[in-house]
């Protein structure tokens, strides 16, 4: 392409006369780089506006920089305002969602927030790892749990959690408690679960399964402490000590530890937040023998600056090994927390190297 087109494609792209503009609406849409710099700006910088044949958009300061661009001075200190106002936008939308009888329509939302409904739509993402949507859903999730545990009739707990019909509300609760509503407020009464403790070279290990799957896969050092876990986890339940058909289950659990390359392929019973199932999802694609760091998987799941967040979802897992967060490392390679401790994350990633 010659010169004369390039300066030609470059001023037709309206991204262009946002620049000329210095349009901060168009903040957090894009950024423009300067190839005979070197250097990355936002849409609002007042920096000197450079050739248009010199010009190359990009849809995030992420995708900049993985094309070799660094941020400007003026960049850094514009994309921390951005960041901070972006914050400040989605708290606000987060509330309306969470005081509001009923999801607000994408374009109300939008609306509130001063901006166009596919550029709220993108900045709430960005900022929370989810959809408006998705929020909202797993906003009604959470006060379903909270009330149904406070102790609160299932018909309270229903519209109280935003829900407006009782066909709606049944349909979501066993997907959302992995149980009846009624028996997640007994807090897993009526509710079967069998479990057994064994030992294995990190130490003691406690396989549990629901009528769904595997609910927990616990380790430590006192095999009655992690009995104590699980009963606080399903308080009402009924737990069952293991036969001898579920101590096959548990035996292939610790043939995996032994000898991870063996793979390990049983129905799970995950439950969490939509952002920790994200979260989970995203450790179970990490490659037998590969690591990723809290920063890789935060960018897998399209949220790139919920690194900590992440590292709350890898904590917050309760399948040891059937979701791998033990291979999730610093982003310089280095070891970091481990619920079931470091050395057991250290030992389990060594089994895992390559020969």
């Amino acid at each position: 392409m010659t010169s004369q087109s390039t300066t030609s494609s470059t001023e037709n792209d309206p991204r262009w006369a946002a620049v000329v503009a210095r349009d901060p609406q168009a903040d957090g849409q894009f950024v423009y780089a300067v190839k005979t710099t070197g250097i990355y700006c936002n849409p609002s910088s007042l920096s000197r506006l450079p050739k248009p044949q010199n010009v190359e958009f990009f849809d995030s300061a992420e995708l900049a920089q993985a094309a070799g661009y660094r941020p400007s001075k003026r960049a850094a200190k514009d994309q921390s305002a951005v960041a901070a106002q972006h914050a400040a936008t989605v708290a606000a939308a987060c509330r309306q969602i969470e005081t509001a009888e009923a999801l607000p329509a994408l374009n109300e939302l939008a609306q509130a927030a001063g901006l166009s409904s596919f550029h709220f739509h993108r900045v709430f993402k960005s900022v929370t790892g989810l959809t408006p949507k998705g929020y909202a859903a797993a906003h009604r999730s959470r006060r379903m749990r909270e009330r149904l545990a406070d102790g609160h009739s299932v018909t309270d707990a229903l519209y109280d959690a935003g829900f407006n019909s009782n066909s709606r509300f049944y349909e979501a609760a066993d997907q959302v408690l992995g149980m009846k509503p009624t028996d997640y407020r007994a807090a897993g009464q009526n509710n079967d679960i069998r479990f057994a403790v064994g030992q294995c070279s990190l130490g003691a290990i406690l396989v549990a399964q629901s009528a769904r799957g595997v609910c927990a896969i616990l380790l430590g050092d006192d095999p009655q402490q992690l009995v104590c876990d699980l009963q606080d986890k399903f308080r009402r339940a009924t737990l069952i000590g293991a036969d001898q058909a579920f101590e096959q289950l548990i035996a292939r659990v610790v043939g995996f530890i032994e000898a991870p390359a063996l793979g390990l392929d049983l129905p799970l019973d995950v439950r969490g937040t939509a952002f920790q199932e994200r979260v989970w999802q995203a450790l179970r694609d990490i490659p037998f023998g590969s690591t990723a760091s809290y920063a890789d998987i935060a960018q897998r799941i399209g949220n790139p600056k919920a690194v900590r967040a992440v590292a709350q979802a890898c904590g917050a897992n309760s399948l040891a090994v059937a979701i791998p967060c033990h291979r999730v490392v610093r982003s310089d390679g280095n070891l970091s927390g481990y619920r079931w401790g470091v050395e057991r994350k250290r030992q389990l990633l060594e089994r895992e190297k390559p020969l």
